[in-house]
């Protein structure tokens, strides 16, 4: 069982004025409020490690796709082809975040790639302020949290910019204007990009337009960079020649694609990290994934070719990889937990999610400690 330490609950008040106005399930906070998860150093290195390791095979994988033209593999949408590849070769520098969802590397359990959130990722909030607003709301005499975001993002902010016009950069921020999620991710990689005195503006994504050479907010003001929080897989044609660079680019949804993992198994079985994966059912016990699926939706668990467990959602008109099954982390109610560990040219920090079995947008967000077991 996962170790854990009891905290005093951070004032909801603060929570509240930081934005967290979603996720609430009957009788139940989304923030688990009452305790933390113990890591210890061994631990966090872990997952740094594996992140380090993981990321330079979707790099590979991300080439291997290119060279062999396997768009369609990857449920691509044709349209986005041009982009991603010109994104690749001209954009490389310019991934800014994703988050990691792995299984294990808690209660001894090995640590296993689930899926890598490289397009959209969210958890940002929760994963770089709420969890270090718990220990400061504690007394506790070291503390210590694997939780570099923050200044890692705005390090990879600073490295951007300085490919382009330096401080002189100018940075546009979007979300769709009916998520506060959404919008407050966005809003704090705003805040990042302005303590790195960088210049930046939010408009939402409702009210953005197109020359012939840039993107433009709703003044028609042109920008250097842009970063949307809105899946590439729902972009209509974009236009490859714009002036405008995109920050997380087109190249991020070959990563974003579950399709990917079906490719590292194909190049990397050997890796520690990986889970058998494939494009037709396995023998063994499996799970049934879209590849463009979010959110716990849309997802079967095959137990001798019958499903002990499923997830309804609106993305089944994507196509299907086959992932071999790992169980989670278990407390002794019985809830699974799984790590979500944040790169930002390097591994950055993590922050958990605790649930049922098949992890969906009502699964509870907890935070961690580092501190040696007794």
């Amino acid at each position: 069982m996962p170790k854990f330490l009891d905290i005093k609950p951070v004032d909801k008040s603060y929570l509240e004025q930081i934005g967290f106005t979603w996720h609430r399930d009957i009788g139940q906070d989304y923030i688990v409020q009452e305790k933390l998860i113990v890591l210890t150093e061994k631990e966090v290195d872990a997952y740094g490690a594996a992140a380090a390791d993981i990321y330079k095979m979707f790099e590979m994988g991300a080439e291997h796709v290119i060279k062999n033209n396997l768009f369609d593999v990857l449920d691509i949408p044709e349209h986005l082809i041009e982009s991603i590849k010109k994104s690749w070769k001209d954009e490389r520098n310019n991934h800014l975040y994703g988050r990691f969802d792995l299984s294990g590397g808690i209660d001894g359990l090995p640590i296993k790639l689930i899926e890598f959130n490289a397009d959209t990722p969210t958890l940002l909030l929760e994963s770089t302020v709420v969890q270090w607003m718990q220990l400061e709301f504690n007394e506790f005499e070291d503390k210590k949290q694997f939780n570099n975001i923050y200044e890692a993002i705005g390090k990879r902010f600073v490295e951007i910019a300085k490919e382009d016009k330096g401080f002189f950069s100018k940075f546009l921020f979007s979300s769709v204007e009916s998520s506060s999620e959404e919008i407050n991710t966005v809003k704090l990689l705003e805040q990042i990009a302005k303590d790195s005195q960088l210049l930046t503006k939010f408009t939402y994504l409702e009210d953005i337009s197109f020359d012939e050479q840039s993107i433009l907010d709703e003044n028609e003001n042109s920008f250097d960079f842009w970063f949307k929080l809105f899946p590439w897989e729902e972009m209509e044609a974009f236009e490859s020649t714009l002036k405008t660079k995109l920050l997380n680019p087109a190249f991020t949804l070959l990563y974003q694609s579950k399709g990917m993992l079906a490719i590292l198994w194909e190049l990397f079985p050997t890796s520690p990290y990986l889970l058998e994966t494939g494009f037709n059912p396995l023998k063994q016990k499996y799970v049934k994934k879209q590849m463009f699926g979010r959110e716990g939706a849309n997802i079967d668990i095959v137990e001798d070719g019958r499903v002990v467990k499923t997830t309804d959602g609106i993305y089944d008109a994507y196509k299907s990889i086959y992932q071999e099954y790992v169980a989670f982390a278990k407390d002794d109610e019985g809830k699974h937990y799984q790590a979500g560990v944040f790169y930002s040219g390097g591994a950055c920090g993590v922050g958990f999610r605790r649930g049922a079995e098949i992890l969906d947008n009502m699964s509870q967000f907890i935070g961690h400690i580092i501190k040696e077991y007794k």
